[in-house]
């Protein structure tokens, strides 16, 4: 049996208040259609928790105008904690999270009514001279926020979904191998090195950094890719400094942007070829795993070069309009084939109002 790696699929954050975030993130992102939310032990993450099996509520939140998702991660099994050392930008893993908007400034106006002691005051520019701004949720966590053109629907919120993340790494050409040639992020967008304006107000914005911006050449085209749309991965070495990792002294579901999850299909087949190339699962569910009452998948993660966390899942079940009981069993699905438009729509229905 063959694989495919389609694309992000989500971002793993970690929370320290579950039902306060996902607010957050419904008002904020318009993150408001949710796959799971369930409380479970988690012994698949036993690897990145220094041996122990803790237990953590996780939600998967979608934005249904377009974009990646969101699995928000929160222990119960206990507290978690911010960073050890002030995060700048290059430090090893996921620095920050991208959103797409279809209008920059509205989307600032918005963002900064909600959050106006951790939001920008002002748009900056970008590397590529697009307008942009950067705001941190109520753990710190900083989202980038900028345009898009690529939309699924409209109903008038000023945000999308999630479009890629900036990942700090020690060595280009390193990292530039397995997110380019393993995971198909195969299209440089760009590739510059000094001092940046969109950073300066950030820790460490002072410092000259090498930024890669990555894209799809052949953007993933399985069941959920018209809504996903197109995804970026931002590599970032720091130039001044050796960059520390992020989870330094800290685990899995800890405060922070926790991993990065593909979309993929044949996870058996992606498990050999990526053990021919070095980086073979770190661990496995082995089969389907229940998320809830009506959603079950394939998990596995592998580590960058840096040990940066990146989620590989195969979902086998979905609910498409839970309150009349339609679910999609996917593996019973082309890989390649596109969910039908009216499936897609009918996500709407799940939509939760704060």
């Amino acid at each position: 049996m063959s694989y495919v790696i389609q694309g992000i699929q989500h971002m793993g954050i970690a929370v320290s208040d579950m039902d306060a975030s996902l607010k957050l993130y419904r008002n904020l992102f318009g993150l408001d259609i949710p796959f799971f939310d369930a409380i479970a032990a988690a012994p698949l993450m036993d690897s990145h928790c220094k041996g122990e099996t803790i237990v953590k509520r996780a939600s998967m939140v979608l934005n249904h105008q377009g974009g990646c998702a969101v699995e928000v991660v929160s222990p119960t099994s206990f507290t978690p904690r911010g960073p050890v050392f002030e995060l700048r930008q290059g430090d090893l893993g996921i620095g920050s999270t991208m959103v797409k908007t279809p209008d920059i400034r509205k989307m600032h106006e918005h963002a900064y009514a909600i959050l106006p002691d951790s939001c920008d005051d002002t748009l900056v520019m970008d590397p590529m001279g697009r307008l942009t701004f950067f705001l941190r949720d109520y753990d710190g966590n900083l989202f980038q926020i900028l345009e898009s053109d690529e939309w699924f629907t409209r109903n008038g919120h000023p945000s999308g979904g999630i479009m890629g993340g900036t990942i700090g790494v020690s060595d280009m050409d390193a990292a530039f191998k397995f997110y380019c040639t393993i995971l198909g992020y195969d299209q440089v967008v760009y590739d510059k090195k000094g001092t940046f304006e969109d950073w300066a107000h950030l820790p460490g914005g002072e410092e000259r950094y090498r930024r890669v911006l990555l894209s799809q050449t052949s953007p993933g085209t399985g069941g959920f890719s018209s809504l996903m749309g197109p995804t970026y991965i931002e590599l970032v070495v720091a130039l001044d400094r050796k960059g520390e990792f992020i989870f330094k002294d800290r685990i899995w579901a800890d405060t922070g942007i926790v991993h990065l999850g593909f979309d993929v299909r044949g996870m058996k087949a992606l498990g050999q070829a990526l053990e021919k190339d070095g980086f073979g699962f770190r661990c496995d569910t082995d089969d389907a795993l229940s998320m809830g009452d009506h959603t079950s998948v394939h998990c596995t993660y592998i580590d960058d070069p840096d040990e940066c966390w990146i989620e590989m899942i195969e979902v086998h079940k979905i609910p498409i309009l839970e309150k009349l009981g339609l679910f999609l069993n996917v593996q019973k699905r082309e890989p390649s084939k596109p969910l039908p438009k009216w499936m897609l729509y009918a996500l709407k229905f799940n939509r939760i109002k704060s």
